[in-house]
């Protein structure tokens, strides 16, 4: 007899994602999110407590802090196999690789000096090809995208760069990672960061506003 999967981190009773705010419907649970997220990352870039190194802590430590209000797992790795909707759309590293998957990122994000010193050309290029490494992680099972928006920012901006998400749509976003992942083509990706990435001083604090990306 074939036994259908039953995702843990589903509701049954409401088919939405288990959450603390008692959100029935995606509609709900995403204006849940949006507040105590937008909330949240003011709390993060105040504090500023993580000097981001790559590492699977870091994506802990960041998601355990956006998430808390809203689910009971927030900052722990996934442990179900997931994939963006859509035909076609291939999975995401499977979830007992997680960790080999940070380690082996972050190895590659210390060959290039964690992007300092690097040309504004140079910067979107090599920050295509490590934001691809980690995205394909994906290592958990709701919020990996504002997870990785905000280590990036944060990362960027220490090495001499801010990143304006505000310039970008979720669909280009999706598309061009999309893309990067399953056939290979960096160039969206380069694109995006080349248009969105600007020169900045390192010593000044992060303004929380561009991290909203349209559509999100």
């Amino acid at each position: 007899m074939e036994h259908k999967f039953v995702d843990p981190y589903v509701d049954p009773a409401t088919g939405v994602l288990r959450n603390l705010v008692g959100a029935t419907s995606y509609d709900e649970l995403r204006n849940a999110e949006g507040e105590f997220i937008a909330l949240r990352t003011g709390e993060f870039l105040e504090q500023l407590s993580l000097k981001p190194t790559g590492s699977m802590k870091d994506f802990r430590k960041i998601h355990q802090h956006l998430f808390q209000d809203i689910y009971d797992w927030a900052g722990r790795p996934r442990t179900v196999e997931i994939r963006k909707s859509g035909e076609g759309s291939e999975f995401f590293l499977p979830s007992p690789n997680i960790p080999m998957g940070f380690q082996w990122a972050q190895e590659e994000l210390r060959k290039d000096q964690m992007l300092e010193g690097l040309s504004q050309a140079q910067f979107a290029q090599r920050l295509a090809y490590h934001f691809d490494n980690y995205n394909f992680i994906h290592p958990f099972r709701e919020g990996n995208g504002r997870t990785q928006r905000l280590f990036w920012t944060i990362l960027c901006h220490n090495a001499g760069y801010d990143l304006d998400w505000c310039q970008v749509t979720g669909e280009e976003n999706d598309e061009a990672s999309r893309a990067a992942a399953e056939d290979l083509e960096l160039g969206g990706l380069v694109d995006m960061f080349r248009r969105i990435a600007s020169p900045c001083d390192p010593a000044t604090p992060l303004n929380q506003d561009l991290l909203k990306i349209k559509g999100r």
